[in-house]
């Protein structure tokens, strides 16, 4: 007997990443990794306290951000990480957005600060029929669920 309305998960295929002030990129990547968050621990002890060590929380830090996609004509992801390599470095905010099974966000992270640390772009293999891949690892100051 139903108890109640079902929740089902949402599928992991079904996203999208914006990055604001980048033209161009409110983009369908196929794939988005590194989406954590971890805080340092401190243990702490004074000569008081038996042989247990008290832990506190430290530093919070954010993973580095993999974005994958098809390559394609637009090059904006390649000029944003070549302002780094010449020393202008731009910041931007982005979200990712999981979206529903009517492809309405249901939920979103945001990330701030994000700078392109590496570009990476497709490998060639002239025996395969697969896509051309380019990749983008941002560095993120700050993640939240909202």
């Amino acid at each position: 007997m139903p108890t109640g309305q079902r929740e089902d998960p949402y599928s992991a295929f079904n996203f999208l990443v914006t990055i604001d002030g980048i033209a161009g990129i409110v983009a369908g990547f196929s794939e988005v990794t590194g989406l954590n968050t971890e805080t340092d621990v401190i243990e702490y002890r004074t000569g008081a306290m038996d042989i247990t060590v008290t832990k506190l929380p430290g530093l919070k830090k954010f993973g580095n951000i993999t974005l994958k996609r098809g390559f394609t004509a637009s090059h904006d992801l390649w000029v944003w990480r070549k302002t780094v390599l010449d020393g202008k470095t731009e910041r931007h905010t982005g979200a990712i957005l999981l979206l529903n099974e009517a492809r309405e966000p249901a939920l979103r992270w945001t990330f701030a600060e994000a700078w392109p640390r590496r570009f990476e772009g497709p490998a060639f293999n002239a025996k395969t029929n697969e896509v051309a891949i380019e990749t983008l690892e941002l560095v993120v100051e700050r993640v939240d669920l909202e």
